[in-house]
């Protein structure tokens, strides 16, 4: 419930709760505030046992809506194209194409000739100015 909490978060609060309720009392209210949660947290796991022991193994026919659901919201577009469009396949997101590790006509890349470069076209020639234009 507390996941996302750091230690920055954590001291503000207790300054503040310092300040707020003095060195006196904030010892008592932190005990109450973790028995209050620790008492919730039996609550709802005493709930979801009870639930588990009453429904028997229709109790997962339940869950499993909810587990859809949460795969639902996991779904990126990224990874709604990779699972349907592409069937799983993200090399087209990766760039790792399985054609390029193929040989060509029995010659794997490595083994290839190298390109020479081209000489590049000769500069053009200086274009004329004609001050009258401007």
């Amino acid at each position: 419930m507390f996941a996302n909490i750091g230690w920055g978060e954590m001291l503000i609060l207790v300054i503040a709760g310092l300040v707020i309720l003095g060195p006196e009392r904030l010892p008592g209210a932190i005990r109450w505030t973790s028995s209050a949660l620790r008492q919730a947290r039996d609550y709802v796991s005493g709930a979801t046992s009870q639930l588990r022991q009453d429904f028997g193994p229709e109790f997962e026919d339940l869950r499993e809506p909810i587990t859809e659901l949460q795969k639902l919201r996991g779904m990126t577009p990224r990874a709604a194209l990779t699972k349907h469009l592409l069937d799983g396949d993200d090399s087209i997101f990766t760039g790792k194409f399985d054609q390029a590790d193929q040989p060509k006509n029995g010659v794997t890349p490595a083994q290839e000739k190298p390109v020479t470069p081209v000489d590049p076209p000769p500069a053009p020639a200086a274009t004329p100015f004609d001050s009258d234009a401007t």
